[in-house]
Parts: C-alpha cells; sequence; structure tokens
C-alpha cells in the first residue's frame, strides 16, 4: 500500500519542480514535442498505409496473382487466357477475377464527365466478400461476351450524381458509345479498384484479348479457409509448369506470384516510409540527448540538495526514482503537445506524398497511433533521464556539502555532457549525408534531359464515346481532326497536336519485327521490344522532339492509305546497325500485323520518366489506328500561360461535341509525378536532417556555454597570467572543434554503412559519393564553429579580477 502513495509523491514534487522553473521546462518540452511529434505523424501514416488491415471480409485471405517472369524476376499482369487456365485449374481459391481500370468518359442525358470505371469478371465481387447496398450485381445474361452489359455504381457516385434516390436503379449510363442500364449500388467506402465510380462486366463492351502473350488484365482472389499462402503458392506454380509444357513459345519463363493484397498494395512505397520513421527516430535520439543534457546541467545545479536528502535518510534508488519522475512527467507533457505537432505534420505529409501512395486518405490519429506516442514519450523519459539520474546520485556526500555543485559532480558529468554532443553530432551527420545523397540524386533527376520540351505546353485530356466498332471509332478520329485544325488556327498557339499518351506515361509495349511478320523468333522469344506510341501530326513541333531524318506524319497518313510509322533512334541503334530505316518495313503487335513503311527517325524521349534511358520506339499515327485513338490527349504549346487558354479549349470541345469531357494540367505538372516519390523522400528526409543539424548546434551551444561557466576560474587565470583573448578564443573553439571532430569520424563511419540502404534510391549517385561526405564535414565544421563563437567570445572578454573573485 506504500509503494502507489510514494510513487504519486514523486509525481507531485515533480510537477512542482517543473512548475518552479518555466523556462528549462518550456525548452525541454519543445526539443521533446518535436521529436515525439515528428515520430509519431510518420507513424501515423505507416498505420494506414501498412499497418491497419484492409477494410474488407477476412482481408489477409485476399490475394493477388500476377505473371512471375523467372529469368528476370519481375512479376506483372496477366493476360487473359493464363488466368481462364488458372481459375479453371486451381483449388485454394473460393473466387478469382480479373480487373481493368481507367478514367472514361461518361454521359448522363447532355451532360459528360470523368468517372474512374472498372471492367470485373463475375467473381469479383466474391473476392472481397461485399454484397450490394442496394438491388442487385450482374445477371447472368449480362455478363456473357457481347451481351447487353450493365452498370454498379459506388455508393459515393450514387448520392452526388442521383441525390442517393432508388429511382436511379434502372436509368442508363452512357459511355464507350453505349447505353448500360443501372441495376445496383454498392455499400458505402468500397471503391477497389483505386477510387472506382462505376463497375461494369468484363468482356462485354471490349472483348477480352485472347493472345497470350498479351498480359492487360490484373486478377485478384481469396484464399478457401484453411488454405494457407505458401500452399496456393505451390499450387499455382505447378499450374503454371504445366502451361509452361503446353505453352513454351509464351510461357517457357512465366510462372505465378501470389501475394498478399496488402503487401502488394504498399511494396512500391514501404522502404520510403521505413527510411522516414528511422529518421525521425534519429531526431527523437537527438531531442533526448538534447534534454539529457539540460537535465544532467540542471541536476548539477541541484547538487547539494540532493546531498542534503541523502544526509536524512534519502537512499540512492530513491534519488533516482524522484529524477527519472521528472523525466516522466516531463516526457509526458512533451507527449502531449507532440501530438498536436503530429496532427499538424502528418497533414504536411499527405499533402506531400504521391498520389499514387495507398490508403493515404485514412492517416489519423487513432487509439493505436496514441498508444505509439504514449510509448515513446515513455522510453524518451528514460533515455534522457537514466543518466543523468543514475550521474548524480553518484555523488560524494561530504563534498557536496562543502563544496560547489560543479566541484561535488567532478568531471564525469563534463565527460558525460561531451559524449552527449558527440553522440548528436554523430547522429546529425547521418542524416545530413542521407539527406545530401538524395538531394543530389534529385538535382541529378531534375536535370537529366528528357529529349523533349515541357515548358509552356498545355495538355487536354479528352475521350469520345465510342464502342469496339469501326464507325464509332472513326467518328472519334474525325472529331480530332476537326478539332486540332481550330486549335491550331487559335491565337497565341504556336502548335498543336494529340498523342495517346504524354512522355512519361506508357500504357503499351512489345514486340516487333523488320522487314517480316513474327517468325521462329516470336515463339521463341527472342524479338526485340518498344514502346508503342500513337500521335497525331504536329505532335514532335508541339513537344520540341527532333525529326533527325524523313518526314513528320501528314494528311495523308489516313485510314485508308497504306500504314506509316516513325521510329527513334534508340531503336535505330537497336536493328539497323549504321543503315538507312527510311523505307524499311515494320510489324509490331499493337493492333495489327500489318507492316508499317517507316518514314521517320525522331530523337529520343525518355518514356518512362527521368530516371529511365529512353527504350525503342514506334509512333504511328492517329488516324491509322482508330480504336486507340478514342481518348487522346491533345498539347498545346503557348507563349502564353498554358492556364490563360483553358476555358477556350472548353468552349471548342463543347461546340463541337458536347458528350466529349476534358481535364486539363500541363506537360510540367504531368512530369511533376513521375518524380513524386523521390521529390517526397527528399524534402522529408532534408527537412529533418536540418532539425538535427539545429538541435546539435543547440548541443554544442549549451555545452560549450556551460563549460565556460564552470571553467571561468581556470580562464580568469590564464588571463592573468598573460594569455590574450584570441588565446581564450581557440581554447574554447579547439574543444569544441574536437567533439565535433570526434562526432564526425563516428556519424561518417555509420554514414557509409546506412547509405547502402539508400542505393535503390539513388541517381546517377553512388552511396559512398565523397564529394556529398566532403560537404557535410564543412556544414558541421562551420556549424560548431558559428555554436561555439559566442560562449568563446564571452570567454575572451571575462575580467580575471571578477572571474577570480567569484572562484
Amino acid at each position: 500500500m506504500h509503494l502507489p502513495d510514494f510513487g504519486t509523491m514523486d509525481l507531485k514534487f515533480a510537477l512542482r519542480s517543473l512548475y518552479r522553473n518555466p523556462g528549462f521546462s518550456l525548452l525541454a518540452v519543445l526539443v521533446l514535442a518535436l521529436g515525439i511529434g515528428a515520430n509519431t505523424a510518420v507513424f501515423s501514416v505507416m498505420n494506414a498505409v501498412l499497418l491497419k488491415p484492409l477494410a474488407y471480409r477476412d482481408p489477409d485471405r485476399i490475394v493477388t496473382l500476377s505473371s512471375l517472369w523467372k529469368k528476370g524476376g519481375e512479376h506483372g499482369q496477366v493476360s487473359a487466357p493464363d488466368f481462364h487456365d488458372w481459375h479453371d485449374q486451381s483449388s485454394a481459391f473460393t473466387g478469382m477475377a480479373y480487373y481493368q481500370d481507367a478514367d472514361a468518359a461518361v454521359a448522363f442525358g447532355s451532360t459528360a464527365e470523368y468517372a474512374h470505371v472498372a471492367t470485373v469478371t463475375p467473381e469479383f465481387f466474391r473476392v472481397f466478400a461485399v454484397e450490394p447496398a442496394i438491388s442487385r450485381f450482374f445477371a447472368a445474361e449480362e455478363e456473357k461476351p457481347g451481351g447487353a452489359g450493365a452498370v454498379v455504381l459506388s455508393h459515393s457516385f450514387w448520392r452526388s450524381h442521383f441525390g442517393g434516390n432508388p429511382a436511379a436503379l434502372g436509368q442508363t449510363v452512357r459511355m464507350f458509345g453505349q447505353s448500360l442500364t443501372i441495376v445496383g449500388v454498392l455499400p458505402p467506402g468500397f471503391h477497389f479498384p483505386a477510387q472506382t465510380d462505376i463497375w461494369f462486366p468484363a468482356n462485354t463492351i471490349f472483348p477480352e484479348t485472347e493472345s497470350r502473350g498479351a498480359h492487360n488484365y490484373l486478377v485478384a482472389g481469396r484464399l478457401k479457409a484453411g488454405v494457407s499462402l505458401e500452399q496456393a503458392q505451390a499450387q499455382m506454380t505447378a499450374i503454371a509448369a504445366r502451361l509452361a509444357r503446353q505453352y513454351p513459345g509464351t510461357n517457357e519463363d512465366k510462372s505465378v506470384q501470389v501475394t498478399r493484397m496488402r503487401d502488394d498494395m504498399v511494396s512500391d512505397v514501404r522502404l520510403t516510409l521505413d527510411l522516414l520513421l528511422a529518421a525521425v527516430a534519429v531526431v527523437l535520439l537527438i531531442a533526448c540527448t538534447n534534454v539529457a543534457n539540460l537535465l544532467l546541467a540542471k541536476a548539477t545545479a541541484r547538487t547539494r540538495e540532493i546531498a542534503i536528502r541523502t544526509a536524512v535518510g534519502a537512499g540512492r534508488g530513491r534519488i533516482i526514482r524522484q529524477l527519472v519522475a521528472e523525466s516522466l512527467v516531463l516526457s509526458l507533457v512533451a507527449g502531449i503537445a507532440g501530438l498536436i505537432f503530429a496532427g499538424w505534420g502528418s497533414e504536411a505529409l499527405v499533402a506531400l506524398a504521391p498520389r499514387d501512395v495507398p490508403r493515404l486518405p485514412e492517416t489519423g490519429i487513432d487509439a493505436w497511433v496514441l498508444a505509439f506516442t504514449f510509448g515513446i514519450a515513455v522510453l524518451a523519459s528514460l533515455l534522457f533521464g537514466l543518466a543523468p539520474a543514475l550521474q548524480v546520485s553518484r555523488v560524494d556526500l561530504n563534498d557536496a556539502l562543502k563544496q560547489g555543485s560543479a566541484r561535488a559532480m567532478g568531471g564525469g558529468a563534463g565527460r558525460l555532457r561531451g559524449a552527449f554532443v558527440v553522440a548528436e553530432i554523430a547522429l546529425s551527420v547521418v542524416l545530413l549525408a542521407g539527406a545530401g545523397l538524395l538531394i543530389k540524386s534529385f538535382v541529378a533527376l531534375h536535370n537529366v534531359a528528357l529529349g523533349f520540351r515541357p515548358e509552356n505546353v498545355l495538355v487536354m485530356k479528352t475521350s469520345v464515346p465510342a464502342s469496339d466498332d469501326i464507325e464509332t471509332t472513326r467518328r472519334a478520329t474525325r472529331f480530332y481532326k476537326g478539332l486540332l485544325t481550330d486549335v491550331a488556327a487559335l491565337p497565341g498557339v504556336s502548335a498543336a497536336g494529340a498523342t495517346r499518351t504524354p512522355p512519361g506515361q506508357v500504357v503499351s509495349w512489345g514486340d516487333y519485327w523488320l522487314d517480316h511478320p513474327p517468325g521462329q523468333e516470336s515463339r521463341l522469344g527472342k524479338s526485340p521490344q518498344a514502346v508503342f506510341s500513337v500521335v497525331s501530326p504536329g505532335t514532335f513541333a508541339t513537344l520540341g522532339i527532333p525529326l533527325k531524318r524523313g518526314r513528320d506524319f501528314g494528311p495523308g497518313d489516313t485510314y485508308d492509305r497504306s500504314l506509316t510509322a516513325i521510329v527513334n533512334e534508340a531503336l535505330v541503334r537497336q536493328s539497323f546497325a549504321g543503315q538507312d530505316p527510311i523505307g524499311r518495313v515494320i510489324v509490331c503487335g499493337f493492333d495489327s500485323l500489318k507492316p508499317m513503311r517507316i518514314v521517320g527517325v525522331a530523337g529520343d524521349v525518355r518514356q518512362f520518366g527521368p530516371a529511365q534511358q529512353p527504350w525503342p520506339e514506334i509512333y504511328m499515327p492517329y488516324e491509322q489506328h482508330p480504336y486507340a485513338s478514342t481518348a487522346l490527349n491533345v498539347m498545346v504549346f503557348t507563349g502564353a500561360s498554358p492556364g490563360s487558354l483553358s476555358e477556350v479549349l472548353r468552349r471548342k470541345v463543347h461546340d463541337l461535341s458536347p458528350d466529349v469531357p476534358v481535364k486539363f494540367t500541363t506537360m510540367e505538372a504531368s512530369l511533376a509525378e513521375n518524380v513524386a516519390a523521390p521529390r517526397f523522400r527528399t524534402v522529408l528526409l532534408g527537412v529533418f536532417a536540418g532539425i538535427a543539424l539545429a538541435l546539435a548546434m543547440a548541443g554544442v551551444y549549451g555545452v560549450m556555454a556551460y563549460t565556460v561557466g564552470q571553467r571561468s576560474g581556470e580562464i580568469g587565470l590564464r588571463v592573468a597570467l598573460g594569455a590574450s583573448s584570441s588565446d581564450v578564443l581557440r581554447l574554447v573553439l579547439r574543444q569544441a572543434l574536437g567533439l565535433a571532430a570526434l562526432g564526425l569520424v563516428i556519424g561518417l563511419a555509420c554514414a557509409v554503412a546506412a547509405a547502402r540502404l539508400l542505393a535503390s534510391m539513388l541517381f546517377e549517385v553512388k552511396p559512398g559519393d565523397a564529394v556529398t561526405y566532403a560537404g557535410v564535414a564543412i556544414v558541421l565544421g562551420a556549424v560548431t564553429l558559428l555554436a561555439s563563437y559566442i560562449p568563446a567570445r564571452r570567454a575572451a572578454r571575462l575580467d580575471p579580477l571578477v572571474a577570480l573573485r567569484q572562484e
């Protein structure tokens, strides 16, 4: 019964002690709150993205299945024939479905807009164990190949477009040139995949691709109860081996990878979030070290008080418990303040994060985040409170009562303070080096030659409603032909063109052959590969892509004429070995195997973003490929601000066809998405490194200021014996630089080891980049001199008589 009362007394005394020292308490709380808040903010994002279970029934039983290429180890999308064999030959799943999703033009009456739509096979909703909130899913006749089709709506789309009225059932939605009946509404919160608004049956509006070499679909499955992931993987590997023997031309190098859906969703962001959590953990350690130094200084000032308490019967354990209680109260108050910082910080993280980070909107402060904050607050109290408590509890009672605080503490406290500063500097060096490597990498990424001109280019995304028949698709190409003619004539427009996907957003690539259709090399999987792009005349001029040889596409490259193509220099290097490609025939598996005559050679473009080298590329004129040209990005190069043309273009499109929706961006904004992930981690690690450096600078200043105060008698004696101000200045600065040098050596050793973890994130920069580490050393030296100069200057101006009298 005595111990709880005793603990309560400790906490009450700790609160009174902090209240009597408001300046110290406020500073310590702010420093700790910064570290705890940063950790909590990053953890709140990790909790939402990596740790929370998916919001479906038995989420750990939902898996993704993907094609696995054994030689390279890559995995990706699945062909329709492979999917059907997997589905029919496996017994480990209660449901398996493929799906595709994209933005598409959707019309209600005369109003057209973009919506995110998904085409799904019959067992899709069974995989997610979801039932309709209203009415039903697709009937069997609606799912038949070539059937009438139907749609189901997300709950949010139903409420926003139909006011939540059940009378929406039976109404029609027009998309892809067809009118589809609304047959059901899904429950609130279900939007898979991505943020889907509308689902419709696969293989109805668009026939599925029958080639085993066309990997166009994503696959999800639900494991049966009692079936483990490993058992499902073993079964699917055996099925893939049978298919490889049965279809060696397409499946010899293919297997299957089965992954829990949550793990698959976060695979691209896990390393970045782990890096950020490690960075904020280092910030917290530096903050704890700073506060430990503050507590050590405070404890030194209380040496006489503690000696008196010891003299009247308090044991060493009792003293330590009291000092740790003060640390605990301090950290809990800092934890509460840290939650406020974490709220702001998590909002900033969500705003800065790339748009493709899954489940990011779920970020928030929940019970797990609160528990994490409480846990690190307690851990922090032990980290910064225990060392000063142990140090002060070793004070000799007689010395403490006879001498001043500093003398009683002896050299142990000074050595401990120096060790704290060395630790702070070493930790900050690790963060500075990591941030420096990422910054240098990002600068290299930003400065790389893209092969085209993104400045002053407005991009207008459009989609003409069309189904899978030639008449509606050719209506789309006629629309674009008229639109591009009108746009090119607008005042302020220097050039205009259109492309299926702008550079950096590749959606189609595959095999190609020269002078003949596929032969033996195709069956053996030895054909070269290229990116397939569909463009209009004028696109190269709009983007500033140089034509090295031959001509651009023109008015004669139409559907009823001989097919033409333009290739890039990378393809020429790969396949022509110094020969002239103009006039040669090329064949690719984009939409047919008809031969195309090469009429030009274009400069190379980094199609997959600045971090990857240009691929071989085949450009095809949009009028000759109408099925792929119903949704094009119209691009306008202007000398004025690109945004100034948005409304003019919107009205132009509406005048030509009111059922065509539009979305605007700029080429520069589009490219920014390609570097969103490296920009995110570079900015945040740079911020955390800056905070660490500031805390380390504060630590150096605090220790040197305290040291000067404790050595004032010695410094006064040196001055009295003839030491000049510059001698004293050098004395103090030398001590500070000694601590910094030791911290720098330890920090650089740790940084070189840690930098290997960043290797996959760096572009044209090696983890052991000497220039970066030299820059870190220079910055640290400058900061140390700056932090220690004020205490050194104060020491140099000491009056020896005053100092000796005080001593």
